[in-house]
């Protein structure tokens, strides 16, 4: 096994400054892409379906990307970085693309392939991580990313509240018409999106195959067209295969946490359209608000997580965090003033921040490391086959469970952190020594 140098923390935060662009765009769609639904005409109802590119690009690219990455070495470009340019520069042209939709079909479509960018660099980029750090690292570089998660999604939600203080507030919304306010947070994020990759991709040079895995690497060259686009099928079967106990146990916590993640971010601004009356544009300027504040929160706690993590172990840290996060989703329905209503998105930021790291610092101590990308790619497969599952399920429970009225939505989305956090209590993985 090679050995990994310890880097330093300035080394570990260049190597992270491209998630600043994936997650600002990941922050678009969590608060500014249903709005833009609800403009365009969409109903309510039809949120959940409308979002399911998310899911199926997710549960496809990803674990496929991961494979392939798995074995693929370029003396020039490297092992992941050639999959996250790529995925960087689909991303920012749809992000450009996006608030010019002239019809629901249009943006719906630029969805899909936002969202393949999206996941075929968000993919690499988390085995990017996990291949540069030796294990008593692991806890910061992933803690490190949560940062950025968190430092993206608040600029996302920071310029849509200040773009829409500047120059939405006297607009008269007008039905099948995107306000022009809401174009420019798109457009910074088509350029950072870009930029921010290519700052990692400079900064940090990836660390060579093994010399056995070079082998297969070669063998891998020197197949048929055909066998090669077999290749990555044939590893995850036999990935999944051998996939240890602990990652069938976090499958069944992020079924119920992600499940409730998408509806909190589908129903944010029906729900505010309900308690305080709002417009659609006030409604997703206050839901971008709870965002910015969450994420501010995230920011300030991730890299406080670590040493709290190695004292108290990672899944007493996470349970804690996802019953703040249920607490949290329990209260809004029921504030009505704005201001108050940010109060809850504190115990929400500790839980994002949680969530963000703490899964991946403990998958990346149970997976080998020349199935890392792979193995990376399933624990994605594990987001969005709930958030799927969703996308197909909660429009009917919505109208007719739930009777069309987002607050139980809300409170719904309650009860499934609470069954995460107790079903976070199973996880069970060796902790990493504090580094010295």
């Amino acid at each position: 096994m090679i050995k990994k140098p310890r880097l330093s923390f300035w080394q570990i935060l260049n190597m992270n400054v491209g998630f600043l662009g994936i997650q600002y765009s990941f922050g678009l769609q969590q608060t500014a892409i249903n709005p833009i639904f609800l403009y365009l005409g969409a109903p309510e109802d039809m949120l959940p379906i409308l979002n399911i590119a998310g899911p199926v690009t997710g549960f496809i690219v990803q674990p496929i990307i991961g494979a392939m990455s798995d074995k693929t070495w370029s003396v020039r470009w490297g092992r992941r970085k050639p999959y996250f340019l790529i995925g960087a520069l689909m991303g920012s042209i749809c992000l450009f693309a996006f608030p010019n939709s002239p019809v629901l079909w249009f943006a719906v479509g630029l969805l899909w392939i936002l969202d393949v960018g999206n996941n075929m660099a968000m993919e690499p980029y988390r085995a990017f991580v996990g291949d540069k750090l030796p294990e008593k690292q692991l806890s910061l570089g992933y803690q490190m990313q949560s940062l950025f998660v968190g430092a993206g999604i608040l600029l996302a939600n920071g310029s849509i509240v200040l773009f829409q203080y500047l120059f939405g507030s006297e607009t008269v919304e007008v039905a099948g018409t995107i306000p022009q306010w809401l174009y420019y947070s798109f457009y910074i994020g088509a350029f950072l999106s870009l930029t921010t990759i290519l700052w990692s991709v400079l900064k940090t040079p990836e660390i060579p195959p093994s010399a056995e895995e070079m082998i297969e690497i070669n063998k891998i060259k020197a197949m048929k067209f055909g066998q090669k686009v077999a290749k990555p099928f044939i590893e995850i079967v036999d990935a999944v295969k051998d996939m240890p106990k602990f990652m069938w146990r976090i499958g069944a916590v992020y079924l119920f946490q992600w499940y409730a993640l998408f509806i909190y971010w589908q129903f944010t601004t029906p729900l505010f359209r309900t308690t305080m009356g709002f417009t659609t544009s006030e409604a997703a300027s206050q839901a971008a608000k709870l965002s910015l504040t969450y994420n501010t929160v995230t920011m300030l706690v991730a890299l406080a997580l670590v040493p709290l993590t190695s004292r108290f172990g990672g899944k007493k840290i996470y349970s804690l965090s996802l019953v703040g996060t249920s607490i949290a989703l329990f209260s809004i329905p029921f504030i009505t003033d704005p201001n108050l209503v940010l109060l809850p998105m504190v115990l929400f930021g500790i839980g994002w921040a949680a969530m963000m790291g703490i899964p991946y610092t403990m998958v990346s101590q149970v997976v080998p490391q020349e199935r890392r990308g792979v193995y990376m790619g399933i624990l994605n497969m594990m987001i969005v086959i709930p958030m799927f599952i969703q996308t197909l399920s909660f429009g009917s429970i919505y109208k007719f469970l739930l009777g069309n009225n987002a607050i139980n939505a809300m409170i719904f989305a309650g009860v499934f952190f609470v069954i995460a956090a107790v079903l976070t209590l199973r996880l069970n993985v060796k902790e990493p020594q504090e580094e010295s």
